[in-house]
């Protein structure tokens, strides 16, 4: 019996996990989405053509593959479709290769606007969202008055959306926020006629299935440990589960069923709006990882804050997800910078501690090891013996510190740029 291996992102996200799995789909017949909305692009890099991924898995690009978009998922029908066929366009047809299951829950038009609406009334307290209708969706999920995919059969189909249309007009009207939703839901219903060309399938028989019939299957997660629902820097998270666990209620599979956990973390640190940042730099090395590290948002085009690596958090998200190897990304981007350091600890009110703390207005100092920076171009290594002593004293440590070995180091964003150690 075959167990699902699982990728998900360690930090804030923005790790680089599509073209991680990109880069291990061809060890694998299947490759499922279980959580997450539109607002998480995986970038993907190869044969010199950018590809940006929201909603289909990464998978896509490897001939052959099934690609599942799981339960876990909620779909934009409009943005699916702008995805879908800029893929098409660019040669790779989804249509014999992608599923989307039932389960998955519709992001609605009224979705998009309460999450404005919801976001302005926040003031100065904004969350940072990417307004695409994500947090409302799940709240109505959550809430159960949330409608899915397998609701575009059903031939009651336009009376369930008029219901949960009056029921989000009913809550805009009571925050007194002006909107037009004539343009947007035209669109949306075309969209959802195009989504209805597409395998919908009860996804979590498929997936068990597959398992059962030693097929391969990796799951993929959007986002970041440190941005999960329940685990992560709350309120500044996204509205799902990001972590390992997820991937049981977003596929529908059991724990025991779980394979290799593959956590994927940038050799540096980096998030999107408002929250805690332990170890963000407001200085040139900051601003210097942003601009080396083409830091800007693969969706939003938001610039990501910056910051040296955090081990505190590292091995709080390896904790929780049971992570069997680690990815080590970007390291390249320091390829110059005569000192690299690391956050072991915290300081906080005076105590140092080593755990990821609750109160995330805390005030934190990180206790900071210094390396020696390698000071050289790791994007002309292709073995991991090519690498630096410098270089590998830092992958050693973070091995040491986390007790987690780094198996696959990404040297560039090419999926040739990659190094997997024997």
């Amino acid at each position: 019996m075959k167990k699902i291996d699982v990728i998900l992102g360690l930090q804030w996200g923005d790790e680089g996990k599509g073209k991680v799995v990109d880069v291990l789909t061809p060890a694998y017949e299947v490759v499922a989405r279980f959580q997450g909305g539109p607002n998480a692009g995986h970038t993907l890099e190869f044969n010199g053509e950018k590809y940006v991924l929201r909603s289909i898995p990464s998978g896509i690009f490897q001939g052959g593959k099934t690609n599942i978009i799981g339960n876990g998922v909620v779909l934009d029908a409009i943005l699916f479709r702008e995805e879908a066929e800029a893929l098409a366009a660019s040669g790779h047809d989804l249509t014999a290769q992608l599923c989307i299951s039932k389960k998955a829950h519709l992001i609605l038009p009224t979705h998009r606007i309460l999450d404005a609406a919801y976001e302005a009334a926040k003031g100065s307290a904004k969350i940072g969202t990417t307004g695409k209708g994500i947090g409302p969706t799940y709240t109505d999920k959550v809430s159960r008055n949330g409608m899915r995919v397998g609701d575009l059969l059903s031939p009651d189909f336009k009376s369930i959306y008029a219901k949960a249309k009056a029921r989000h007009e009913a809550i805009l009207a009571g925050l007194n926020y002006a909107y037009d939703i004539a343009e947007l839901e035209s669109q949306w219903f075309e969209a959802v006629e195009y989504l209805k060309r597409f395998r919908i399938i009860d996804s979590e028989y498929a997936v068990n299935s597959l398992l059962d019939d030693d097929k391969s299957v990796l799951a993929e997660g959007a986002q970041g440990t440190l941005l999960d629902v329940d685990f992560g820097s709350y309120p500044f998270v996204t509205s799902s589960n990001t972590v390992c666990a997820g991937v049981c209620t977003g596929l529908g599979v059991a724990p025991n069923r779980i394979g290799e956990v593959y956590g994927i973390c940038k050799a540096y640190c980096t998030r999107v709006g408002s929250g805690p940042f332990p170890t963000e730099l407001f200085d040139e090395t900051g601003d210097a990882l942003c601009r080396l590290g083409h830091e800007f948002g693969a969706v939003t085009g938001r610039k990501r804050r910056c910051g040296w690596l955090d081990l505190v958090a590292l091995k709080y998200s390896i904790m929780i997800n049971g992570v069997t190897q680690l990815i080590l990304m970007k390291a390249d981007v320091m390829n110059d910078f005569d000192t690299i350091r690391v956050a072991t600890a915290y300081e906080i009110g005076g105590r140092r501690t080593t755990q990821f703390p609750y109160e995330t207005a805390a005030e934190i100092t990180p206790v900071y090891t210094e390396f020696e920076g390698w000071k050289c171009d790791l994007r002309n290594c292709r073995t991991y013996e090519e690498f630096p002593a410098a270089f590998k004293r830092y992958i050693e440590f973070i091995e040491r510190e986390t007790g987690v070995p780094v198996t696959i180091v990404s040297v560039g964003p090419d999926r040739s740029e990659t190094i997997v150690r024997n």
